[in-house]
């Protein structure tokens, strides 16, 4: 039984790693092409009027995206009570050496209650 519970907090770390990691992607990428539209309007020496809905649309996007970052950063807390909550004591995944850790604060990890 604790083998199957290692395997789904394996699972479901790796799947909220992904995912935090997409969402840091797009903020990242959002935040390129919201800097980019002002400069390059600028360089060509367009009039402020031009793109000025498409920069918005940028800055919302970028709202919105924090938004979702602060979700899944909320996900990984509540997955770390739960990770506890079925026994799985926090210990550092992938080092190599067999003594535990003690568990860091807001940060899932993959565990061995053995």
């Amino acid at each position: 039984m604790l083998k199957e519970r290692r395997m789904a907090a394996e699972t479901v770390a790796e799947a909220l790693f992904a995912a935090e990691k997409a969402i840091d992607a797009a903020i990242t990428q959002t935040a390129a092409l919201a800097g980019l539209m002002p400069a390059t309007r600028q360089s060509a020496n367009l009039s402020a009027l031009v793109g000025q809905e498409a920069l918005m649309g940028a800055v919302e996007t970028m709202q919105a995206l924090a938004l979702a970052r602060q979700s899944i950063v909320a996900t990984h807390r509540q997955l770390s009570i739960a990770q506890r909550d079925i026994g799985l004591s926090a210990v550092a995944f992938g080092t190599g050496g067999d003594k535990p850790k003690p568990p860091t604060e807001g940060r899932l990890t993959i565990v061995d209650a053995a």
